[in-house]
């Protein structure tokens, strides 16, 4: 029976949590935020039509904490809670407490979550359901062994990957973003990685199993966008392109992909909607797998969430995946049956608080000025806004610029362009990183794979780039330091100008 969703509390914080505030308020439901110490004057408490602090700045004691959470859905009154992606979204403790407390988890069951976020199930789950998954292994205390991270077990593993052949890849069973993985291409070095990625799982995931897949040497990673209504009835909504990444994450995504033909594309579809419709899933879901060419293809793992390229799939297919979801909540199932029929090209770049040339350090500082570029077919997700600190509590994504074209020729030469109008001055972005790998010819001609940055970082190197004349103009005004004197200084000391020297700006970037 349909239940309407009439206030939404929004579990999250930055361009996500905006997002599905604005998603909501489109469709009349009411919303409310949470934020953290850090957040008290953050872009989606001001657009929320209510707010309430959670904690301290540290995630670990405020959004991730699920109390917090609830008590704050309870004072608001709202009926449901979206959790957005990241934090808390794809932990099945909070949503059975959403649940327990009398409100609807817009996302997965508690079940859901658990079968696809522990990555031998959903091998287990995916094989099942006659979806090709990577040649693998694994060891746990179902074969038998007493103590997981034991030498025995190690051991297990180690002659494993003799048998599958090295290179090997060791993955942590709860694991994400490239956590608790390392690559192995040989017996000798697999004890120190095992040890080495069972700590790291611990620490991120609390939780140290690992296992084993065949390391696939240049694949592509493309993900198909699935939703379900619980009932085992799933429907795609296309494949996104996710191949260009740095250290596992990805950074630039499309649709549709590049590599891969109609009969692939049907193929691929197909495996993704035939798994969700075996699990019965419920909700808006991503199903990933590597691409090796020939039209072979392995399933890599499933999010149970609304994934941060979806807006590329909202551009090229005409839907609303936030106002899908809370159709789905609500017991209302799809707005449709079919895929839509999808039409030209979108890219993402995701901007992040970094400095690419120095290994994608994340960076901090105050947004003294933001320029955005504007137009058809160009959206930004962001939480930008002048004055805002970015601080080193949270993952440094700070918007999601995103265009749509015709083809993917011209979307190409649109974000190239948008990408040179966007500035943000006061802290470090990669967004000239950006804007050099989508005119590199590899990427331009969709020769790429998932190492395609790894390989050619020398190429993607530049010299220091000056800001735009008229940039330079508004630091000038806002340090009260003459224009000529600041374009001088500019010219004969590259990045030392005010900014750099304890002035108004400190850390300068910008597309030009």
């Amino acid at each position: 029976m349909a239940e309407e969703i009439k206030k939404v509390l929004v579990a999250n914080r930055g361009e996500i949590a905006v997002r599905v505030i604005r998603g909501c308020q489109e469709m009349g439901i009411a919303t409310a935020a949470v934020f953290s110490e850090a957040d008290a004057t953050a872009l989606h408490t001001r657009l929320a039509d209510e707010a309430y602090p959670i904690g301290p700045s540290p995630a670990t004691e405020s959004y991730l904490v699920i109390d917090n959470i609830i008590e704050a859905a309870k004072a608001a009154k709202a009926d449901a809670v979206h959790p957005g992606y990241g934090f808390l979204a794809e932990n099945a403790e909070f949503s059975q407490a959403v649940a327990d407390a009398g409100m609807i988890f817009i996302g997965p069951r508690p079940d859901d979550i658990r079968a696809m976020g522990d990555k031998i199930k959903a091998r287990e789950l995916t094989i099942g359901a006659g979806v090709p998954a990577v040649p693998g292994y694994e060891a746990s205390p179902r074969k038998g062994r007493k103590k997981k991270g034991s030498a025995e077990l190690i051991d297990e593993l180690r002659q494993a990957a003799k048998e599958i052949g090295f290179p090997v890849l060791i993955k942590a069973t709860a694991g994400g973003g490239g956590k608790g993985m390392r690559i192995v291409d040989g017996a000798g070095k697999f004890l120190d990685l095992a040890q080495a990625a069972m700590r790291e799982a611990q620490a991120a995931f609390g939780n140290p199993t690992i296992y084993l897949e065949k390391y696939l040497q240049a694949p592509r990673h493309i993900e198909v966008q699935v939703l379900g209504d619980g009932e085992g009835n799933a429907v795609h909504v296309g494949e996104r392109e996710c191949s260009v990444q740095r250290r596992h994450q990805k950074i630039i995504e499309e649709t549709p992909s590049p590599a891969i033909d109609d009969d692939v594309r049907a193929r691929i579809t197909s495996a993704a909607v035939k798994l969700a419709g075996a699990i019965k899933y419920l909700g808006a879901g991503t199903v990933e797998f590597l691409y090796v060419g020939e039209g072979e293809f392995y399933f890599l793992e499933m999010n149970t969430r609304l994934q941060v390229e979806h807006p590329v799939t909202e551009m090229v297919y005409g839907v609303d995946l936030v106002r899908e979801q809370i159709r789905i909540a609500e017991g209302r199932g799809f707005s449709f049956y079919k895929c839509p029929e999808s039409r030209g090209h979108s890219i993402e770049c995701r901007i992040y608080a970094e400095d690419a040339d120095a290994g994608f350090l994340p960076a901090v500082g105050t947004v003294e000025l933001l320029d955005v570029p504007g137009g058809n077919g160009i959206r930004d997700d962001s939480s930008l806004f002048e004055g805002q600190v970015i601080s080193e509590y949270y993952d440094p994504l700070l918007a999601k610029l995103v265009v749509w074209a015709e083809d993917r020729a011209r979307a190409i030469t649109k974000m190239d362009w948008a990408l040179s109008r966007y500035h943000v001055l006061g802290v470090t972005t990669n967004i000239a990183f950006l804007r050099r790998v989508i005119r590199h010819p590899g990427f331009t001609a969709g020769d790429y794979d998932t190492h395609f940055l790894e390989n050619r970082m020398d190429e993607f190197e530049s010299e220091a780039e000056l800001p735009p004349v008229e940039m330079i103009a508004a630091a000038a005004i806002l340090a009260e330091t003459p224009v000529n004197a600041v374009v001088s200084s500019e010219q004969d000391a590259g990045h030392n100008g005010p900014w750099a020297t304890g002035g108004a700006w400190r850390q300068l970037e910008c597309g030009n």
